[in-house]
């Protein structure tokens, strides 16, 4: 085609010309490149499943021969890594819900302050002072704020020194714990925990489990449920130490481990325990205090120091140490208190009243008592003064009048004469609890102190303590038995006595014959009248004491008798009432009766009894000053020896006898226990002024009216020719047989 045309040239033409223009003019003008698109910023998702790109890696070395031993175990290790970093994401995500879930739960901090069971009881003195305690106490709710700080310094030093450091789990102390179990022995969990104040309360809360007494056969069986230690349990209570640690401060987990933590001798919490010990608040602590109750806490009925003070002091002194270590005691204060550690209240120190404690919670309602959930307080009639009294008097006469070794008992009891209780021993070890109590639960044979109750019976029916009686051999034919004759413990006969000297000399067949002249049916009845409610024996041997009683039974009748001769039911329990109640549930469990014997008889049967002391068989129990009556009584073969009497203002009975029936050797109701009886009414009376005994002597009988001479012999005559005559049958039967 002819250029002329006007045809534009082809491309390839104007690269290609023969002159060469097309390279020039593309080399002036390049071509003109389009734009790269903008790449889209990847999402969430995308920068997630979307792998990064890799720059280009540089030509791989070839391995040496290590290289190509170790790459087994690399990709092994790389495997491994992989899978527990992914599996430790997951277990963590799951912990984290966990966690959340339990604090879902939490409730305010108010709730576990009180934790208990059952309630507390505890028992006031005539004078409103606190000597016994049962039951769970709680003392009331302390804060980490309220408490001492010595107290909650002591805490913290002995139990979690990181406390207030780590998030509820301290993973070196779990570490050390498992170190020592292993090197003592034990398993990797047995023994010492390791475990932090979080999850100490996080256990004490059961993680969180309320009993129920439908799901768990007892208490006991449900904490003991809590206190498991098994690796899933350990897990559970560190997920619930994780939730206590993100709901509640540190104070105010501190605060509950202080209120719910068991410190020994029934006390439960801080306060409960400084009012059990030391007889004052929580917030009043010393150190050498603060450091004895933190000590409890590993070990809370071992190193209760009304078990075993010593212990518990040694027991501080290494509180004490921890404490100056770690900053909060200065060298100077620890020696200062190690030195002086801390002493037990007088209430604790004593533990008075442990007989008399249990005797009164036996008196009362158990729902009241024992299987309470109520606090309870019980007003008693117990006298703390003539309690130590009576335990000073019996540790004396065993000390100083009874062979070394000695396995005797002995138990007193002192009351008033309208029966209230003021103290109560019931063995050779007073400071006890929840034990055999000889004084109540003892049911033995009373022996002569039972006369009383027969005279008392004659005198009530117009007797005379002047009127006389035969004291000469004696025997009655008992159905069953055969024939029966009653002997003096002196083996000899007095002939013809007053009644007031055959009760001063404990005469056994004046008191026989008397019995069977009144009826034994009167004397049982006059007995159980002033409060012997045990089984009374049937036979004649009942004027002996052959029935069994208790000594307070015996204490109680003879207070009768110092009442002018009303009844008495002993009590220990004047008043009952709930803490928070200001009405009383229960009043007075006992006192004065109805009457038994007339004033006048009862007065009178005082003045016999009083010449038992004065000049008959209980002389060894006369209390310099003052008036007294008594009577002592001893059983067949020694197994049981009595002394009860009483003065113008107390009552006290003593007993004294082997728990298996073994025979006293050389002890009488005279003897030994008139002794324990006048030790104890010589401390009771310590200050007080001697009153007369409320007696009545009875006026003298007037002599027989005299006779003539010839009077007596028209009178004698015929008695003469009487026994005349049957001495002449008595020959005639001799001679010529029956």
């Amino acid at each position: 085609m002819a250029q002329g045309s006007g045809r534009k040239p082809l491309v390839a033409e104007k690269r290609y010309s023969a002159s060469g223009k097309g390279k020039a003019s593309a080399a002036k003008k390049p071509a003109r490149k389009k734009p790269a698109r903008k790449a889209k910023k990847p999402g969430l998702l995308g920068r997630l499943f979307t792998r990064k790109k890799t720059r280009a890696r540089p030509a791989a070395k070839k391995r040496g021969l290590i290289g190509w031993l170790l790459a087994p175990f690399a990709f092994a290790f790389r495997l491994v890594w992989g899978f527990t970093w992914r599996v430790g994401m997951v277990a963590c995500a799951l912990a984290g819900l966990a966690v959340a879930f339990q604090y879902a739960r939490l409730p305010e901090v108010s709730a576990y302050l009180d934790g208990r069971a059952r309630g507390s009881v505890t028992i006031l003195d005539r004078e409103g002072e606190v000597f016994a305690w049962r039951g769970d106490q709680f003392g009331g709710v302390v804060t980490a704020d309220t408490v001492s700080p010595h107290l909650k310094n002591a805490i913290v030093a002995t139990e979690d020194k990181r406390f207030y450091r780590h998030l509820g789990l301290s993973p070196r102390g779990i570490a050390s714990a498992v170190r020592i179990n292993l090197s003592e022995g034990r398993g990797p969990l047995s023994g010492h925990g390791g475990s932090t104040i979080t999850q100490q309360a996080a256990k004490l809360l059961c993680l969180g489990k309320i009993y129920d007494p439908a799901e768990w056969k007892s208490e006991s069986a449900y904490e003991a449920d809590c206190r498991k230690g098994s690796l899933w349990r350990k897990g559970t209570e560190a997920i619930f130490a994780l939730a206590m640690e993100a709901k509640y401060t540190k104070d105010e987990i501190l605060s509950i481990y202080m209120n719910r933590a068991y410190m020994g001798g029934g006390a439960y919490g801080a306060e409960a325990a400084a009012q059990r010990y030391f007889g004052k608040s929580a917030n009043q602590l010393n150190p050498a205090e603060g450091a004895m109750l933190a000590g409890l806490l590993t070990a809370p009925s071992t190193l209760a120091p009304t078990n075993n003070l010593q212990r518990s002091q040694d027991r501080a002194a290494t509180v004490l140490r921890l404490m100056q270590e770690q900053g909060y005691l200065t060298t100077a204060e620890m020696q200062k208190y190690q030195d002086n550690p801390a002493e037990l209240s007088e209430a604790a120190a004593a533990r008075a009243g442990g007989y008399f404690a249990d005797w009164v919670m036996d008196s009362i309602p158990d729902f009241l008592g024992d299987q309470t959930t109520e606090d309870v307080v019980i007003r008693s009639t117990m006298d703390q003064r003539l309690q130590a009294a009576a335990e000073d008097a019996l540790k004396y006469v065993f000390e100083n009048k009874v062979r070394e070794g000695s396995k005797a008992q002995a138990a007193i009891v002192v009351m008033s004469a309208d029966g209230a209780v003021r103290a109560m021993v019931g063995g050779r070890k007073t400071r006890v609890s929840g034990v055999f109590n000889r004084a109540t639960q003892a049911k033995r044979q009373t022996g002569s102190a039972f006369k009383p109750f027969v005279y008392a019976t004659a005198l009530e029916l117009g007797y005379s303590p002047y009127d006389r009686v035969l004291d000469a051999k004696y025997c009655l034919n008992i159905p069953g038995s055969g024939q029966w004759c009653p002997d003096n413990y002196t083996r000899k006969f007095y002939g013809e006595v007053t009644l007031a000297r055959a009760l001063r000399d404990s005469l056994n067949v004046p008191a026989v014959k008397i019995s069977e002249a009144v009826g034994r049916d009167k004397v049982s009845r006059v007995a159980r009248d002033f409060g012997i409610d045990s089984d009374l024996a049937a036979g004649p041997a009942l004027a002996l004491g052959a029935s069994e009683s208790s000594l307070l039974e015996m204490t109680g009748a003879y207070a009768g008798i110092l009442n002018g001769g009303s009844s008495v039911t002993p009590y220990g329990v004047t008043e009952l009432k709930l803490v928070e109640d200001n009405e009383a549930l229960m009043g007075a469990s006992g006192g004065i009766g109805e009457r038994v014997i007339r004033t006048e008889a009862a007065q009178q049967l005082v003045w016999m009894m009083e010449k038992v002391i004065a000049g008959g068989t209980g002389q060894r129990a006369q209390i310099p000053g003052w008036q007294a009556a008594g009577k002592s009584g001893t059983t067949s073969a020694a197994k049981d020896a009595w002394f009860i009497g009483f003065t113008a203002d107390y009552v006290a009975g003593v007993w004294m006898g082997y728990d298996d029936n073994t025979p006293l050797s050389g002890v009488t109701g005279g003897g030994l226990p008139a002794e324990i009886w006048r030790e104890t009414m010589v401390r009771v009376h310590d200050g007080l002024e001697p009153k007369p005994l409320p007696m009545l002597e009875p006026a003298p009988i007037a002599p027989p009216p005299q006779q003539t001479r010839r009077e007596r012999r028209r009178r004698q005559g015929p008695q003469l020719g009487k026994e005349l005559g049957r001495a002449v049958d008595n020959i005639l039967r001799d001679i010529l047989g029956n």
